[in-house]
């Protein structure tokens, strides 16, 4: 297993690529599926999720092949068997993304529970109550079992605006009988990246980028091609960067309209950039201030369902907060374990107060110092760790990069191209 070594206090400066979405291409490769046509994925991030979603679609029964320029092309002309293996559920917390597919075109799936970031209970009821809607049979004794003897439309309200159940619905649906109305559904773009997806496989979605979508079924998916949009989560992650180390950044193919109220927050920790088209500028001058509320109340920034303060981005903006002059509030509602990773920023000198599980208070500016050895615990709290290690004074060393890697691909040599001195290095 590999590990980071940081050397902070380096300004960094040049031009960041910015790769496709993770958390699309990872549903995407699980609709490719749902039609025995071939289809062809541009964009694709080469990273371990990723990897792993293949990994579960080559064992069902697809053939999976990587092209040249973060392409894959997936053809899942027959459906060899209806079981996913629990190393791979364990490994991907998307995996349960397979249940949809499986069940509008084979009518089964066995699917034990998937893993993932343990960042807190993250339940699959809303999956289960929606396909159950569809009319699929589902029984759990350690592994779900679900089967459909041909699913129907319906109106469906779930229960929570989860993004995979959103998902694994709109896909059963796109080949169920009749009409499915999906009301609280969720609206990420990643969600609608996979809208779009179904329509250019032949699907009829309507609603795209509301909390209403409406899918009425066809009798069968052909093949397409599509691209991947912009990570806007790694898009957030690098506007951090060059916050955090005083740089100056232009992040290409970054698609600005996916940040959704990202800058409105980002803007009130003082961080700002400039839109250049298909790219982002980040300037080296930043304001690293935070706006008060009206009679100079601490603000609080709470993650919401999209369009609101995506809960991926909390720890990156806690980070900021680190170095923004003033005191701000975050709320992480969503996940009891998600801030559980402050500690880390607290001994390299972060001042934060974790009020609760779900609250933690921030008061900026600190001098953050490195000397220490952290863990990674889960993909964004391990990104945020090496951006507060890229500010610090000193060296860092990050273990459990493996976590990163599942998220950010070639991340150290990415940074390494725009000045951050970071070595991956075998752990001793």
């Amino acid at each position: 297993m590999d590990q980071f070594i940081i050397r902070g206090g380096h300004a960094l400066h040049g031009t960041i690529p910015i790769n496709g979405s993770k958390n699309a291409a990872l549903k995407l490769i699980a609709a490719c599926l749902l039609t025995a046509e071939p289809v062809t994925l541009r964009n694709v991030p080469d990273i371990a999720d990723v990897r792993v979603m293949c990994d579960i679609a080559a064992h069902l029964g697809a053939s999976v092949e990587w092209l040249p320029d973060h392409t894959l092309r997936i053809h899942a002309a027959t459906i060899r068997t209806h079981k996913v293996p629990a190393e791979l559920a364990r490994a991907a917390r998307a995996s349960i993304v397979f249940a949809g597919p499986l069940l509008a075109r084979q009518g089964e799936i066995e699917l034990p529970p998937p893993g993932g970031d343990v960042i807190g209970r993250r339940r699959v009821d809303t999956h289960l109550l929606a396909l159950t809607e569809l009319g699929a049979r589902i029984d759990v004794d350690g592994v779900f079992h679900m089967q459909a003897d041909g699913l129907i439309g319906k109106n469906i309200l779930l229960d929570e605006a989860s993004v995979t159940a959103t998902e694994n619905t709109l896909m059963a649906a796109s080949l169920a009988q009749g009409t499915t109305t999906i009301r609280n559904a969720a609206c990420e773009p990643h969600i609608q990246d996979m809208c779009r997806f179904l329509n250019a496989m032949g699907a009829q979605v309507e609603g795209i980028g509301s909390n209403t979508l409406t899918i009425h079924g066809v009798n069968k998916l052909h093949g397409a091609e599509f691209r991947v949009g912009a990570d806007y989560l790694e898009v957030g992650s690098f506007i951090g960067a060059a916050a955090l180390t005083g740089g100056e950044l232009l992040l290409t193919n970054a698609d600005p309209d996916s940040l959704g109220i990202v800058g409105t927050v980002f803007r009130r920790l003082g961080v700002v950039w400039e839109i250049r088209g298909a790219d982002i500028f980040v300037p080296r001058s930043q304001p690293m201030r935070v706006q008060q509320d009206v009679g100079k109340r601490i603000p609080e920034i709470k993650a919401q369902p999209w369009p609101g303060f995506p809960t991926d981005l909390m720890s990156i903006a806690i980070a900021i907060a680190t170095q923004s002059a003033g005191a701000v509030l975050f709320h992480e509602w969503m996940y009891e374990n998600r801030l559980f990773f402050t500690d880390k920023l607290v001994q390299m000198g972060a001042r934060i107060i974790l009020c609760d599980p779900h609250r933690a208070l921030v008061q900026g500016p600190a001098v953050l110092h490195g000397g220490l050895t952290l863990t990674s615990p889960d993909i964004r709290a391990g990104m945020t760790l090496l951006l507060a290690a890229l500010n610090a004074r000193g060296t860092t060393t990050i273990r459990n990069i493996r976590q990163i890697d599942r998220g950010y691909e070639r991340v150290d040599e990415r940074l390494r191209a725009v000045g951050a001195d970071i070595q991956r290095v075998p752990e001793s």
